[in-house]
């Protein structure tokens, strides 16, 4: 499945509740569940973004789809990048290659 890294900042809104954030973490990634997506990993960090959330979704149509979902409860914007793993990356150089 592809792996996206979505880079998380909280709104104002969202860091006005930050003592909820493990809890909004939860219904992220059970919301993120009932679409198919699987979060691999979520962690809060210092520096330009708060959170960092690593997910893997069956197809980017999916995978925005969640993103959407959180971002319109109001506490946090995203930027997202897709992700490419070593094999991925390996058939992309291939078919640069020719």
């Amino acid at each position: 499945m592809p792996t996206f890294v979505a880079l998380l900042n909280w709104t104002d809104q969202g860091v006005r509740s930050y003592k909820d954030t493990p809890q909004r973490a939860e219904a992220f990634a059970a919301a993120a569940q009932k679409l198919g997506v699987k979060v691999l990993n979520l962690f809060w960090t210092v520096g330009p973004y708060d959170i960092v959330a690593v997910v893997e979704a069956p197809d980017d149509e999916t995978a925005t789809a969640v993103l959407l979902q959180v971002g319109a409860l109001g506490n946090v914007r995203s930027t997202t990048l897709r992700a490419f793993g070593r094999e991925e990356m390996d058939r992309i150089i291939a078919k640069a290659t020719g």
